[in-house]
Formats: C-alpha cells, structure tokens, sequence
C-alpha cells in the first residue's frame, strides 16, 4: 500500500500593494513600448489613399509609445514610494553580503539545469540581481528616450535637462541607437523572467507567479533568508 506524504507549507508576506501594483504596470507598459517602439522605428506600409487618421497612423502610435513613458515614469516613482515605506520592497539585492554571490551563482547553475536544486529563498539572489540590472536598463530607457523627445525644442526646460544625455553619447542619432538596443535587452530579460518564474512557481511549487497578485509566498522549506524578512 502506498503511503501519502503530508507537506507542510509556510505562509510569508513579502510584498506589499505598491511593489505589485508597480510590476504590473512595468509589465504592461514594457509590452506597449517594444511594439510601439518597433512601428516608429520601422513603419508598417499603409496605402495612400487611407484616411487621415486611422489605428495604423504613426501619430498615434507615437501618441501611445509617449503616454505608456510617461506611465513608467509615474510608476517607477510609485515604486521609490513604496520602498520608502516599506523597507522590506527593496530596491537592490545585498551586494555588500559575500553570500549573495555564491548564492547566485548556485541558484543559477540550477536554472541551467545543472544542479538538481538550490536553497530556498523568500528573495531568490539571481530575480534580485537581475532587477537591479533592468531599473539601470530602465534609467537608461528613460534619460535617451526624454533626450530624444526635448530635441523638438532644445532651448526649452526639456531640452536642457536631458540634452546632455546627447552630448555625453556623442549625437541624438546615438542616442536613438542606445535607446533602441537597450530595449531589446530589456525583452531578453522579460523572457528569461518568465520562463524563472513559470518554473519556480508549477515545477518547484515557489508561488512565484501568484505572490505577484497575492504578496505572499507558501514555502515548504525554511527559506535561508528568512531572518532578513521586515
């Protein structure tokens, strides 16, 4: 006769309304921005004789990329707030601690399929170091993208902000090839993220994809960075 095992799980709350709210919405606005950014880069071919303003116009497809920048923008602001407040939302892994890299690169290994397992983690090291690198990903996105939309009116408050983002790469012609390639980057990391997290949450039983809507993991190890939950 087969016995069943009874698995006991524990419940963690780690992250709050503002960092979940803010993931979503960087989700979204990320998909809106490739595809618009794509159609402005290279314009789909619509006959002559269209109307003047129709769904494949560029003026609105520039219209959408702006307003979905501007989207980002606020929200990235919302998720400053939100670590502010919540000290456990945090912006950055613990680069400072000689675990973390060791950790990492454990973790890694096991994504590769290389390694059968890895320790259990509230904050898994490798999703933690791979944000750090899309909030830069997306500074970057932001200042080329602003430098780009102010040359319109360069003597203006825009162009004088940002238009030391052109001179600092060289010409806005620069600018615009940075801003371009950095965006593919950021889709790369958007489908590594995916296939990490389908992964952690249906064959490891993580709960990653549902703590995005719920805020809570359900381990069933003591995950090793415990001690550091707020």
């Amino acid at each position: 006769m087969k016995s069943v095992k009874e698995v006991k799980r524990k419940e963690y709350y780690i992250f709050s309304p503002f960092l979940r709210i803010f993931h979503w919405i960087m989700a979204s606005q990320i998909v809106i921005l490739f595809i618009t950014g794509l159609l402005i880069t290279k314009p789909m071919n619509v006959s002559t004789t269209e109307p003047f303003f129709t769904i494949t116009s560029m003026d609105l497809v520039r219209d959408i990329h702006f307003t979905s920048a501007f989207i980002l923008c606020a929200s990235s602001i919302l998720r400053v707030y939100g670590f502010i407040i919540n000290k456990g939302d945090r912006l950055f892994p613990r680069v400072w601690e000689g675990h973390f890299y060791e950790e990492t690169v454990d973790v890694a290994l096991h994504y590769m399929l290389l390694k059968p397992h890895h320790a259990s983690f509230l904050r898994n090291p490798l999703a933690r170091g791979s944000y750090a690198a899309l909030y830069v990903l997306l500074a970057i996105e932001i200042l080329t993208g602003f430098a780009m939309y102010f040359m319109t009116n360069p003597s203006g408050t825009g162009g004088m902000l940002f238009g030391w983002v052109n001179t600092l790469v060289g010409s806005e012609m620069m600018t615009h090839y940075i801003h371009h390639y950095v965006a593919w980057f950021i889709i790369l990391f958007a489908i590594g993220h995916l296939y990490m997290v389908i992964r952690a949450e249906f064959m490891e039983g993580e709960s990653e994809v549902s703590s995005m809507f719920s805020g809570k993991k359900i381990l069933a190890h003591t995950p090793k960075d415990a001690n550091e939950l707020d």
